[in-house]
């Protein structure tokens, strides 16, 4: 397990610790039913230990990459980002990550546990070219913000981030540290995140939550991600998907040319359709074990992710994964092993 300074309570105070996206990290501080309300009308503040940072410099670096990955890469604006999928030959997706330009470099914004795979499987296409990939591993820290007062608590605390588009990475300087802002994707409304040199981490964090921000932890988190309708890599995306299947079409330029996986990825894109689907599922009753379903010796749906999160009457059992378009019926419920789910459009 990969620990950090912001994960040794530090900076938020003690909590529930345990296994999350494969490091040690808080799993909720006041419990994830309060948590989630905080995320949902307030704002909250979380270690982000599970995400890394790569960055990759050399002359060759903007053509080398721009061929490795499903999204335009060589015309990104400076200090714009875009969500990008690593494919295999074989169209199906190994790796996900943020690709930001910062003019001199790179750079690159994963999952901790995705880091090993995906700078592995790009060196393997580093022949002639003069590219460079560096880890950045735990020098940087990240804290992260979301709620819907996530503005003006960070502006009360000095940090300036209005007018910042999706995606969009802004240097600051807060004090004695340089930081650099990100803004989340579409998908992440009044979320930030805050990259910052480890040893500078905790005094921003006490700076953010005299301003009010509430600890939350990563309980709380994957809830809220669920109810977003976010596929999180390893679980709801897998090296057997496709990328059209997950829905993520923000992750796919049709205009860039050739990279690895292109040619299945235009294939589909011609035939107009997949033969299943991201979506949500929200149960009558308790939600059934993860995994696939059948129904007359077929394959209808595949359960990747659960959650209990609050609803009209009182907390429901929704998850995420996918179903095979023709098993759909008219009401949208389907049977899984005797579970009664209604599929669902995302987010919930």
């Amino acid at each position: 397990m990969a620990h950090t300074e912001t994960d040794q309570g530090l900076v938020l105070g003690a909590g529930k610790t345990g296994s999350y996206l494969g490091v040690e990290t808080t799993l909720s501080f006041s419990g994830p039913k309060q948590e989630l309300e905080i995320l949902q009308s307030g704002c909250g503040i979380f270690h982000l230990n599970w995400r890394a940072l790569i960055n990759v410099t050399g002359k060759d670096r903007v053509r080398w990459l721009h061929n490795m990955v499903t999204n335009n890469v060589r015309d990104l604006p400076l200090n714009r980002g875009a969500y990008n999928f690593v494919l295999n030959a074989q169209g199906r997706i190994l790796g996900d990550l943020n690709i930001f330009n910062r003019g001199e470099s790179l750079l690159l914004e994963t999952d901790r546990n995705q880091v090993e795979t995906l700078q592995t499987t790009l060196r393997r296409f580093i022949i002639m070219d003069k590219v460079e990939l560096g880890d950045l591993g735990t020098a940087v820290s990240a804290i992260g913000i979301a709620g819907p007062k996530s503005d003006q608590l960070l502006s009360a605390a000095g940090i300036d981030v209005s007018g910042m588009q999706p995606l969009e990475i802004r240097d600051q300087r807060i004090d004695e540290s340089v930081v650099q802002i990100i803004r989340g994707a579409e998908q992440k409304p009044n979320w930030f995140e805050i990259w910052i040199d480890a040893t500078h981490a905790s005094d921003i964090a006490k700076k953010l939550t005299a301003c009010d921000a509430q600890p939350v932890g990563a309980e709380a988190l994957e809830t809220w991600r669920i109810l977003r309708g976010i596929p999180q890599h390893g679980k709801d995306i897998r090296d057997r998907d496709l990328p059209q299947e997950t829905g993520q079409m923000q992750a796919l330029s049709f205009t860039k040319g050739c990279y690895i996986g292109q040619e299945i990825v235009e294939r589909i894109r011609s035939r107009g359709q997949v033969h299943r689907k991201f979506t949500g599922f929200e149960f009558a009753g308790s939600a059934p074990s993860l995994g696939k379903f059948e129904a007359e010796g077929r394959s209808i749906a595949e359960l990747t992710s659960v959650a209990r999160a609050p609803g009209a009457n009182g907390e429901r059992e929704i998850g995420l994964g996918y179903v095979r378009i023709e098993a759909i019926g008219d009401n949208g419920v389907l049977s899984l092993n005797g579970a009664e789910a209604r599929v669902v459009n995302l987010p919930f």
